[in-house]
């Protein structure tokens, strides 16, 4: 059978026709792939082990480039003390009337216009140097006396002294306490820890009572102060203060009592000094 003759327009018009068709069609595809691409990433997958911040935890030691840094206060220097010496630093009080002009506990007169103070456990005549961290003054002190038996300070100064440091008005300060003194200093010594001061003999005894089986020695000390006639509390006799302190926190641990150490000097081991005041 002959084959048909196609008119040469027609096939031209079929191959145009075919040409668009293909350029249609890879446009689509191409559009296509696109819209997919954008649309079809994977989701985040679930986990139960989160990865780990990027800051570093608290236990993570900071480094000289670290730039949190600053966030843990950065050490004091050192300071050039004899060897021996320590620093202490809390709350300063001072006192004057009505101690001026009683016995001490060295058993000198209180004179509060002289640079003196009174602390619970450095031995008499060591020298101190008190600053105020307010202003920065500073005073340099002997001290004398035993005190003071309020919670959370750590020095008594005399009217003289709370005047070269400016917080008389303020009644107390927050001072770092330099010791001084020529003589080596070490935490050997006779202490002991005072649990209470009382008015009342009989309370003073029911304490020693409850807290007898339990802890010896134990002792009362009576003495005058300007405010009456009081009787102290004290358990212990021990022979370093590292050692005091030990004691005094099992003390409040047990038994909820709200304690000092102090040292036993001569004149306490067997009787109170007249005039030891309780501040």
């Amino acid at each position: 059978m002959p084959l048909k003759k196609t008119d040469p327009g027609t096939r031209s018009a079929r191959q145009v026709f075919f040409v668009a068709l293909f350029l249609v069609a890879c446009f689509v595809i191409g559009c296509g792939q696109h819209h997919t691409a954008t649309n079809t990433a994977p989701p985040p997958r679930a986990t139960n082990n989160p990865q780990p911040s990027a800051s570093p935890p608290a236990t993570t030691p900071r480094t000289a480039g670290n730039p949190n840094e600053e966030e843990r206060p950065r050490p004091s220097p050192p300071l050039a003390l004899a060897p021996g010496a320590r620093v202490e630093q809390g709350i300063a009080s001072w006192y004057g009337v009505p101690y001026h002009g009683r016995r001490a506990s060295n058993g000198e007169i209180y004179d509060m216009y002289k640079l003196t103070a009174a602390h619970r456990t450095l031995p008499f005549n060591t020298v101190v140097r008190v600053t105020n961290l307010a202003n920065g003054k500073q005073v340099e002190v002997r001290i004398t006396d035993r005190g003071p038996f309020v919670e959370d300070r750590i020095i008594d100064l005399s009217l003289a002294a709370a005047r070269e440091i400016d917080m008389v008005a303020s009644g107390t300060a927050r001072v770092r306490v330099d010791i001084l003194s020529s003589t080596p200093l070490t935490t050997a010594g006779t202490f002991s820890v005072q649990i209470g001061a009382f008015a009342e003999r009989a309370n003073a005894e029911r304490v020693r009572n409850q807290l007898g089986p339990r802890y010896q020695p134990i002792f009362i000390q009576e003495y005058d102060s300007p405010t009456g006639h009081l009787f102290r509390v004290r358990v212990g006799n021990v022979p370093s203060e590292t050692a005091a302190q030990q004691l005094a926190a099992r003390l409040q641990s047990e038994s909820g009592f709200q304690t000092f150490v102090v040292r036993l000097d001569d004149a306490s081991l067997t009787a109170a000094p007249r005039g030891s005041q309780q501040r």
